[in-house]
């Protein structure tokens, strides 16, 4: 679609010689990512390009509304699509399909389903159709996308292999796999060709259901049929199948192909290398790629570092988690830098795991001391700990914790119903009522009601068997308007008239 776009700008205008007066002195993509394209700055270039009324050629319209959509920022694209379209800029059926996906992702489903309907027939063809089923499947509203793709063979309209992608990829979403290979076949029977995109997803989807043979004939039709190169996607997809199924000689085959293909030196691609090298247990493949990454990066970021450290620790090569950690943490030491706490995190996880609390401890002071405070997920790698070793005081303490500080985006944290079990249970065998009570005084706000009432259940049996009374807690239940089971209410009322 993305492509069918700009062919209409074949006839590009030059940004230096038009007038500063009634045009831009720079081209619009330019002006608007001038600060970094941070989504804040990018609104703000917006407004104040819309509201200085300067024109701006359609080719750069167009060229920038797909470069913001490129970098999901939706909001800021509709905007000015939408705004040029006013002051007298004619779309195509290619331009009302971009903004319709852009109206959807800005707005909602809703507003999307609006603006098609308002759309004059002469527009409703297979882009603009194929464009609202493609938001209906990534939304995985399968019913919609189900009956609107019927609707677009009804009308007869041209088909490509893009809704055929989105109901394949609709159906890898539902975890129905083995739908996908009928699609494909339904599609050659109706003289559509599979692209790249077909392939892959086809190529997934036998892989899901363990049929690796089929996922070979795939890629051996691929290259027969000569009109489409494997690209990217397809060496990764197939790097990462063969390292699932345990065919590592495969699998390192096939990222020596994906390799050859990083022309661009993309850090993504760096890093995907060296987690899938991972997990086929070349740890030479892995540091390889990891000095390739630096050369190529030598400001190297803080997920680069996390990704590294994650895959060492799981390669169990602990020495050199903490090395490339020391190397990151040297580097960060200067001005106002900061730990990151993720990358922490990770060596806490494995010093915990291996039993020395001590060392994640100490990591974890010095973490806070560099401005890096612990969050829940820092407390839940101590959860863990606790709970294999059966040491409940430490562990509360720890959910206490997580509780506090909540996860990075401000949602609330609340514990896994197995650990508000065992320790339910603990204080329950234990006839420790004052510990049972203080517990759920920390769970309460963040724990889910249906929890709330588990937790009350057993804090109910814990008072009954140890013979102290529940007088406020009966209050609280009522309070929360919540029922215990109907075998737990006799201790409800025994435990309240101690």
């Amino acid at each position: 679609m993305a492509s069918t776009f700009m062919q209409q700008f074949a006839k590009k205008k030059t940004v230096v010689k038009r007038s500063s007066k009634k045009y831009l002195t720079e081209a619009l993509y330019k002006k608007l990512l001038s600060d970094g394209g941070e989504e804040r700055s990018v609104r703000a270039k917006t407004n104040e390009f819309l509201k200085s009324r300067k024109s701006a050629y359609k080719w750069e319209v167009g060229r920038t509304v797909k470069i913001l959509r490129g970098r999901k920022l939706y909001g800021p694209a509709v905007k000015i699509s939408e705004t040029m379209e006013k002051r007298g800029m004619n779309k195509t059926v290619s331009d009302q399909a971009i903004h319709l996906d852009l109206i959807a992702k800005s707005r909602g489903i809703a507003a999307a389903e609006t603006y098609f309907v308002s759309l004059p027939e002469s527009s409703k063809t297979n882009l603009t159709y194929s464009a609202l089923l493609n938001c209906y499947c990534k939304l995985s509203m399968t019913s919609k996308s189900e009956t609107m793709f019927e609707r677009m063979k009804e009308l007869n309209l041209e088909m490509t292999s893009m809704p055929y992608n989105s109901l394949m990829t609709l159906n890898m979403k539902n975890e129905l796999p083995q739908l996908v290979p009928a699609l494909v076949k339904e599609m050659k029977e109706a003289g559509v060709m599979p692209d790249v995109y077909t392939y892959n997803v086809w190529m997934r989807a036998l892989a899901a259901t363990g049929d690796i043979d089929g996922v070979e004939r795939v890629i051996d039709e691929m290259k027969r049929d000569g009109r489409v190169a494997a690209d990217w996607t397809t060496y990764s997809n197939l790097a990462s199948i063969y390292a699932d199924a345990g065919a590592f000689d495969k699998a390192e085959a096939a990222l020596k192909e994906l390799e050859s293909r990083n022309a661009r030196r993309e850090l993504s691609a760096y890093q995907f290398l060296i987690t899938l090298y991972g997990r086929t247990g070349n740890l030479l493949e892995v540091y390889r790629v990891w000095r390739s990454l630096k050369l190529a990066f030598p400001k190297t970021a803080n997920l680069s570092y996390l990704n590294m450290i994650q895959v060492l620790v799981k390669l169990n090569d602990l020495p050199g988690a903490e090395k490339c950690f020391h190397e990151w943490a040297t580097a960060y030491s200067t001005g106002s830098s900061t730990f990151d706490i993720r990358i922490a995190n990770v060596l806490i996880s494995a010093y915990l795991k291996e039993g020395s609390p001590e060392k994640a401890d100490k990591l974890r002071r010095h973490a806070k001391r560099r401005g890096a405070k612990p969050n829940a997920k820092t407390w839940e790698h101590y959860i863990d700990y606790y709970m294999k070793k059966e040491e409940f005081k430490p562990l509360v303490k720890c959910v206490n914790n997580a509780v506090t500080a909540g996860w990075a985006n401000g949602a609330e944290w609340a514990p896994s119903p197995e650990v508000v079990e065992a320790v339910m249970r603990h204080f329950e065998q234990s006839k420790d009522v004052g510990g049972a009570e203080g517990f759920v005084k920390i769970l309460k706000e963040p724990t889910a009601k249906h929890e709330v009432v588990s937790i009350f259940e057993s804090e109910i049996h814990t008072s009954a068997r140890a013979l102290r009374p529940l007088q406020h807690r009966k209050h609280m239940i009522s309070g929360e308007r919540v029922k215990v089971k109907y075998k737990r209410q006799p201790l409800l009322d025994a435990s309240s008239s101690l």
